[in-house]
């Protein structure tokens, strides 16, 4: 059967039931989790259901997504199975202007997660993808739908060289990660998720008081690194990455000044380079 969910042996799919039993329980951030086997893009149908309605906590996982975007629209693309595709949708009570945070608050929490299991040296460049090295592992997005957030990520595990989108990119099995099962992975970065949201929404978006970030900087790959950063415009900006600051926004040194970014692509620069 070349058309069975259970051809490749190598790539299991997930079970829906066996997530919603470890994952959703009364007074707990997730209300339900749908695996689908195939969609353009988790976020989008997921911010559609956010606009009918749909409670916080719903997640969403995908086993083959192709129409998935990144930051700026870009595409991102994998086999069937081979990775983590997965949207959840929140509702957040802390003050719009503290948001902004939710997207660095998952890619700390993946991080977290999945540098336990795999035991790898998972970092973050700002402002949410997950690296090893200077190879992309995953990247996170936030878009926001009325009242609500809808956060993706696409999460490399078990791709082979050959079949990475960017050659700058990697993945679990790669860098033989000590586990390549996506279902205690995604279990871990949920309950990672909760975790830290739930902090961050009882101290009313305060990333201080919340301890979040802290956690960020302590996993940045970022701060203390040169950087150049890509900006709006055909505009770039070179520079030392000195820190986060209370909004999230990367603090940069250069030029004897110091720059507050909200937005923009990190390169990190080698040194010499």
């Amino acid at each position: 059967m070349p058309d069975s969910r259970y051809s490749d042996l190598e790539r299991p799919p997930l079970s829906e039931a066996a997530l919603n039993r470890a994952l959703v329980r009364p007074g707990g951030v997730w209300t339900g989790v749908t695996v689908v086997e195939r969609t353009g893009s988790t976020n989008a149908d997921l911010a559609a259901l956010a606009r009918e309605g749909a409670p916080e906590g719903a997640v969403l996982v995908a086993e083959e997504q192709v129409a998935g975007r990144g930051r700026h629209g870009r595409a991102w693309t994998a086999p069937p199975r081979s990775g983590l595709m997965v949207s959840v949708l929140l509702r957040p009570g802390p003050p719009v202007d503290t948001q902004g945070w939710l997207p660095l608050l998952f890619g700390v929490a993946a991080a977290t997660a999945v540098r336990r299991l795999a035991e790898l040296d998972v970092r973050l460049k700002w402002p949410n993808d997950l690296l090893i090295g200077e190879r992309k592992l995953a990247g996170v997005l936030a878009e926001r739908t009325e009242d609500a957030v809808v956060i993706g990520m696409g999460l490399n595990v078990s791709l082979k060289p050959e079949e990475l989108p960017v050659q700058t990119a990697t993945s679990l099995a790669i860098q033989q990660g000590a586990c390549l099962d996506r279902d205690p992975l995604l279990r871990a970065v949920l309950r990672e998720v909760e975790s830290h949201y739930r902090d961050w929404s009882e101290a009313g978006g305060d990333a201080d008081r919340s301890g979040l970030r802290a956690a960020y900087q302590a996993s940045s790959a970022t701060i203390g690194r040169d950087v150049r950063i890509e900006l709006p415009g055909d505009r770039f900006l070179t520079g030392r990455a000195t820190g986060i600051d209370g909004a999230g926004h990367l603090q940069v040194a250069a030029e004897d000044r110091r720059y507050t970014l909200s937005a923009g692509d990190v390169v990190h620069v080698r040194p010499g380079g």
